[in-house]
């Protein structure tokens, strides 16, 4: 019965130790990219208000009503989309 313990003890921590590994995802990276943005395309960028896009970025061609919680709203641009959560940009993307 001795032998048994140790036994049991080795085969129940062995899983323990295994070593775990995770992905971190870095959307403020993404977002950045250069993929999505470009050369001379100004376009809105995160944190400036509904209506300070409106000011300087005039009128959206279309404003998607907002959905979820929080609530995101889409507007669009004819060469860019522009997401909002509440009344700051999240972010803008170019159309492909």
């Amino acid at each position: 019965m001795k032998f048994w313990i140790p036994l049991l003890l080795a085969t129940t921590l062995i899983p323990a130790t295994q070593v775990v590994q995770a992905e971190v995802l870095l959307l403020d990276a993404i977002a950045e990219e250069p993929v999505n943005s470009p050369e001379g395309l100004q376009r809105p960028t995160r944190g400036l208000t509904m209506n300070q896009v409106r000011m300087q970025f005039g009128e959206p061609d279309y404003e998607h009503p907002w959905v979820g919680s929080p609530p995101i709203t889409r507007w669009d641009y004819p060469d860019y989309s522009v997401f909002f959560e509440f009344e700051m940009v999240l972010i803008s993307v170019v159309h492909r």
